[in-house]
């Protein structure tokens, strides 16, 4: 699997996802500055990282999607590349207009940071196949604008769809419809708030987020 991980500035995990893709697949993952107009050939993932991209100034993620980098993001996907973003990641994807909704700040108006449970919503997708039987999972929530929103029409498509991918068992933000994780249309770009790039060794309290990992490896 070829993954590369973008960096933009106020990026603060995107380490964390190399080492997590690296560890939990044993294949190397590239590093893209944000400045970029390309991505390597042969991509098989591409990860937008959690952080504070430039600041969370105007909106979380309004000002990363205009990086110069994500029209190549953009044209990847189109072309069925898979694309994972967490936390500011699903924030950018949504500014973007690659995935529908918005990601607003948390009900409670505190940032949220611990260990969280998630039910998987849809073991039927390229990043959740390897869960198989598993419907319970623990990742790590850490952010303060991870309410998830979408008009009721939108809310019911994604419903119909089955593009909601991981919900909330003790939803932290006030998400709609205990949304911790949806994808697109499509099934190759997934948004979610938990991190499973937190999560992929049980020294971090939980390994879960290491199948997702390797399932969009065996998907490649």
């Amino acid at each position: 699997m070829s993954a590369a991980v973008i960096v933009f500035p106020g990026s603060n995990c995107d380490r964390d996802c190399k080492v997590a893709i690296e560890r939990s697949t044993g294949e190397p993952v590239q590093m893209v500055w944000h400045q970029e107009t390309s991505l390597p050939d042969g991509l098989d993932l591409i990860v937008l990282p959690g952080g504070f991209s430039y600041g969370d100034y105007l909106r979380c993620g309004a000002m990363a999607a205009q990086s110069p980098v994500m029209q190549a993001v953009k044209q990847a996907a189109d072309a069925g590349v898979a694309v994972l973003g967490i936390c500011n990641g699903f924030q950018i994807l949504c500014e973007a207009g690659m995935l529908p909704g918005a990601l607003l700040r948390n009900a409670g108006l505190k940032y949220v940071c611990k260990p969280i449970s998630l039910t998987v919503a849809n073991a039927r997708t390229r990043f959740t196949a390897g869960y198989q039987d598993q419907r319970e999972v623990i990742m790590t929530q850490g952010n303060g604008d991870g309410n998830y929103f979408a008009e009721p029409e939108d809310l019911a498509r994604i419903e119909g769809e089955g593009q909601v991918v991981f919900r909330y068992v003790d939803n932290p933000n006030g998400s709609a419809a205990d949304i911790a994780g949806l994808q697109n249309a499509r099934g190759n770009v997934l948004g979610m708030m938990p991190h499973p790039d937190r999560a992929f060794e049980a020294e971090l309290g939980s390994a879960d987020g290491a199948t997702l990992f390797r399932s969009i490896y065996a998907a490649a």
